[in-house]
């Protein structure tokens, strides 16, 4: 559980660092490059899949715009994030003709359940809540999209980015207020995961200023870890 948490936020903070404009998107794998680190993943390869997830972060930045217009944006890249995750996760090339149209599917999935959920029962989608299902037809929720039976928390996370690199970052680089407000916000220490509005009413603060924090913290710890890398 806890690697699947540091690997959401992870995600997370690169896709801020794009969307804020402190970096440019990377170019998308060629054909050749894609099908290279596809193999290299279905091997073991778990820095061929951060590169599969990163190479589509693009994808996630798509798909939000769409429905950004009406919703909280940081809430949809969130969600969309879970279903990039899930999509490179569950990929199978003997299954599924082209990547990229099935990883979109996938963060339009979350999106869009995630929105009904909304609606529906005015509560957001937790770490332990029913995601949706994989390609077999079985429920999955975040602990399930990260391998289980890996030895290493450095062999799920990212080598650039890990739980202890994000740790540190974390307390070097936000204020006890935002440190608060982050592990609340993404349910880290075990801590639940609460919303934005939750956090506001318990802070005595407006939900849009809780929005605005999140994303400063989110922007201090990619251009930190982005500098010590």
């Amino acid at each position: 559980m806890l690697e699947a948490v540091y690997e959401w936020l992870r995600t997370v903070i690169l896709m801020v660092g794009y969307v804020s404009g402190s970096a440019a998107f990377p170019k998308p794998l060629t054909p050749e490059e894609e099908a290279e680190y596809i193999e290299r993943y279905a091997n073991g390869d778990m820095k061929a899949r951060d590169v599969l997830i990163e190479r589509n972060l693009r994808l996630v930045a798509h798909i939000a715009k769409k429905y950004s217009e009406e919703n909280n944006s940081e809430d949809i890249i969130s969600i969309g994030t879970i279903g990039l995750i899930k999509g490179i996760n569950t990929f199978s090339p003997d299954k599924n003709k082209k990547l990229s149209s099935y990883v979109s599917r996938c963060i339009e999935n979350e999106v869009l359940m995630y929105l009904r959920s909304t609606r529906k029962q005015k509560a957001e989608v937790y770490i332990d809540d029913t995601l949706g299902t994989d390609t077999d037809g079985n429920a999955m929720t975040l602990a399930d999209i990260l391998p289980s039976d890996e030895p290493d928390i450095a062999d799920i996370i990212s080598s650039s980015l890990d739980a202890k690199e994000l740790y540190s970052a974390m307390a070097s680089e936000l204020s006890p207020t935002e440190h608060a407000i982050m592990v609340r916000r993404y349910g880290l220490g075990g801590k639940k995961r609460l919303t934005q509005q939750q956090i506001a009413d318990a802070l005595g603060i407006s939900r849009s200023y809780v929005s605005r924090i999140e994303k400063k913290c989110l922007i201090k710890l990619s251009q930190k870890l982005k500098s010590d890398n």
